[in-house]
């Protein structure tokens, strides 16, 4: 497909980026993303509450994680044997179909199983929701589109995660999973208007990225999920242990969070633009620096004007390299294998960081331990860097 239409003579116009079923899609991933973050916070909530300790609330958190994990891992070959809507349609009744079992028992009963079915679910909407997004967009504004997918993605996390608690808060957490069964079940809604098993098969075989074979293109699909992986790690810590540091309003870290949230959600968009018209590979290395540079400000948590800098700089380093990652992913593999990694990449990092920060917390504190994954951070520029070269000799005319 052209990127570009013409008008009329000597008029050429971009080519058109939205349409129907990329709607349906951003729908389909609205709603999952609400049904999740929804019920993220209130079930290790109603565990505390129940009497459960930490490390049975963490319970909760971990088998999410494995199940969204594992749905992941198994999506992309799914999406080739049964196409988008099939998957689609499985994820949307795991994710929603069980937080109704919230509302007709004790939740403390069923919760780890709730959770794992759950993850499942939102791994399989998370998969196929990137990958239909990537296959409906005309090639030379993949980024602008992908960076859209991120502003769609972005609101359920600053809404629908406070919005859950406050809920629960209130006594509400009934309330708080009826509505996560609704939002989980709505993308069953959005399935008509997906491209058809065949021919979603048919994309999801076909397309390769010209010139990039065998051993460098699997080079790059293995590099890039680390470079970004390196980026959810810390944004993990940073989301489960800013609001645990010593001497932190909670309100002031709240307010921390959003901003880092929002920073994160625009920095995604707008570097999809830049990289459709300049390349996403030369946005890697200086998004890691700006993400290191966040978290070795974080040395500083006594001071909140430094620590609203760090969450600026954390957001924009976090939010290009999420936008970067996935738009090199998709130029290299097929659409649904593509998105499967770029998804493994985010949970696995984002479930592993803060189960290793906390034994680092424990020998150097808060400050240290954050400044000490910014270095994590350092550690994959050269791995964007080579990346690059790669890119650049791919590119290179024989």
């Amino acid at each position: 497909m052209s990127t570009l239409t013409q008008a009329k003579p000597g008029t050429a116009v971009p080519a058109r980026l939205l349409s129907v079923p990329l709607a349906a899609t951003f729908l389909a991933e609205f709603t999952s993303l609400t049904s999740f973050f929804l019920l993220l916070s209130v079930m290790p909530m109603l565990a505390a509450a129940a009497g459960a300790s930490s490390s049975g609330a963490g319970l909760i958190t971990g088998s999410l994680l494995l199940g969204t994990v594992a749905a992941e891992a198994a999506a992309a070959a799914a999406i080739r044997r049964f196409g988008y809507r099939i998957v689609l349609a499985a994820g949307a009744v795991l994710l929603g179909g069980p937080a109704l079992a919230m509302l007709a028992s004790e939740p403390q009963a069923v919760m780890v199983g709730v959770s794992l079915v759950r993850g499942a679910g939102f791994g399989l909407c998370g998969v196929a929701t990137g990958a239909l997004t990537a296959t409906l967009l005309p090639p030379g504004r993949r980024g602008e589109g992908l960076g859209l997918l991120g502003i769609v993605s972005g609101v359920p996390a600053i809404v629908a995660l406070p919005s859950g608690v406050w809920l629960a808060g209130h006594h509400l957490a009934t309330a708080a999973a009826a509505i996560a069964a609704t939002a989980g079940l709505l993308p069953l809604a959005a399935i008509r208007w997906l491209p058809g098993g065949r021919e979603a098969r048919r994309s999801a075989r076909a397309r390769r990225m010209p010139g990039a074979r065998n051993s460098g293109r699997m080079a790059g699909a293995l590099r890039l999920p680390l470079i970004f992986a390196a980026a959810t790690i810390a944004a993990g810590v940073l989301d489960s242990f800013l609001p645990l540091a010593k001497g932190i309003p909670s309100n002031l870290c709240s307010a921390a969070l959003l901003v880092q949230a929002i920073t994160a959600t625009l920095s995604r968009w707008r570097a999809g633009k830049y990289g459709d018209r300049h390349g996403h590979a030369r946005l890697l290395i200086p998004a890691l620096a700006v993400a290191a540079l966040g978290m070795a400000a974080m040395i500083a948590l006594n001071s909140p004007a430094v620590m609203f800098a760090a969450m600026v700089l954390l957001g924009a380093g976090f939010g290009v390299i999420e936008s970067a990652t996935f738009a090199l992913l998709i130029e290299q593999l097929p659409e649904a294998k593509a998105s499967a990694l770029w998804n493994l990449a985010y949970d696995s990092g984002y479930g592993a960081g803060p189960a290793v920060f906390g034994l680092i917390c424990v020998a150097a504190g808060y400050p240290a331990a954050f400044a000490l994954t910014g270095v994590l951070i350092l550690a994959a520029v050269p791995v964007a860097w080579r990346e690059r070269k790669a890119l650049a000799s791919v590119a290179r005319p024989v």
